[in-house]
């Protein structure tokens, strides 16, 4: 086992792709080609985490919040990022970060937030765009089943909750194979006609290689002819924050107490109560006060978040309740979700959970 295997695995579930253009997800230090001894779970990678992992035998760590988010000039020691980085370094621990890309998909962060509460008939809050893209390609017409097949299982021709989606045109082509060339079906230096269908299928942009791969593998054709489009429509499992149901409506104390206790927390931070039940709920892990409107939009009864500044708050506007629970204890069951999609995939390894906790804000009561 390899440190790329496990974040190929990572990578699979969460693409890189998808991570905000100001953050920093990935391999952070360390060789991904090193044998792994063992992966540690956490939130943040922190120099009590390195220690936890050095102590546990671990030489990688999977952490929500990468540890280098800016440039860095110098190492020298000065601060808490820069003594982690030497310690990791030191002691050949291998940092990844899977941040906002882990965000940005329904089953991610928000997912298990989601879970914590229950919520069923769940969509994302702000969907992304151009996270989709189109392949055109053209194959003779006994060939047609066997190659949609392939671009399927490749992961192509999802939309929404349908699978294997895909637009076909039967049609003429034309080729003639010019010298050197050995034709599938025709004679080099003759123009040749053959029946073909069109097929039309779309895919999440970060499979295009894969895509294009199991095409030129699986197509009879020596150059198979394809075209890729970017497409601007929005992707349904892509994207920020996420919107859900409880399954029956609570009276707002209710629900607070309820939310309280699902996340652990010692206090919420919120707006003034509306007098209406909830059920409609609007969610983001970590700092979600860019989706207040996109909350207010959605009709939801409350909105849960952490970071929210004072002027934010006014934002609610009496609409809904705006519920600041804390950015660590949003994102606390991320550590959870980490450790199940890597436990899933290899269930005799040593995949471990941090028994650190790294959140940096206390309380005083």
């Amino acid at each position: 086992m390899k440190i790329k295997d496990i974040i190929n695995v990572l990578e699979n579930t969460a693409s890189p792709s998808l991570q905000e253009s100001y953050d920093n997800a990935g391999l952070l230090t360390g060789n991904e080609q090193h044998e792994c001894t063992g992966v540690l779970c956490s939130l943040d990678a922190t120099e009590a985490v390195v220690d936890e992992a050095i102590d546990r035998n671990c030489n990688l760590i999977a952490a929500h919040h990468p540890i280098i988010f800016k440039g860095l000039k110098r190492i020298t020691g000065k601060n808490y990022v820069e003594r982690t980085i030497i310690k990791a370094i030191k002691n050949d621990i291998a940092v990844y970060g899977i941040h906002t890309n882990l965000d940005n998909i329904i089953t991610g962060v928000n997912g298990r937030m989601a879970d914590r509460l229950g919520l069923v008939n769940r969509t994302l809050l702000l969907p992304k765009t151009a996270t989709l893209k189109k392949l055109f390609t053209f194959v003779p017409v006994e060939h047609a089943q066997n190659l949609r097949t392939v671009l399927f299982n490749a992961g192509a021709g999802h939309i929404g909750n349908y699978s294997q989606c895909s637009f076909n045109t039967e049609g003429s082509g034309t080729f003639k194979g010019e010298e050197g060339t050995h034709p599938f079906t025709g004679v080099t230096g003759e123009l040749h006609y053959e029946k073909e269908i069109k097929i039309e299928v779309i895919f999440p942009a970060w499979l295009e290689q894969k895509i294009i791969q199991a095409l030129i593998a699986a197509h009879p054709y020596e150059e198979p002819a394809y075209d890729l489009v970017q497409l601007e429509n929005k992707h349904q499992y892509t994207g920020s924050g996420l919107t859900g149901s409880l399954q029956q409506p609570m009276e707002e104390k209710t629900f607070l107490a309820f939310l309280k206790e699902s996340f652990q927390v010692p206090l919420i931070r919120h707006t003034q109560l509306t007098g209406s039940p909830i059920q409609k709920v609007c969610l983001c892990g970590g700092a979600g006060s860019f989706l207040i409107s996109n909350a207010l939009r959605a009709k939801a009864d409350v909105f849960i978040s952490a970071d929210i500044k004072y002027h934010e708050f006014f934002d609610a506007d009496n609409q809904m309740i705006i519920a600041d629970i804390g950015h660590f204890e949003s994102e606390r069951y991320t550590i959870d979700l980490l450790h199940d999609i890597l436990l899933e995939k290899f269930p005799t390894f040593a995949v471990l959970k941090t028994a650190v906790n790294t959140n940096p804000v206390f309380y005083y009561a």
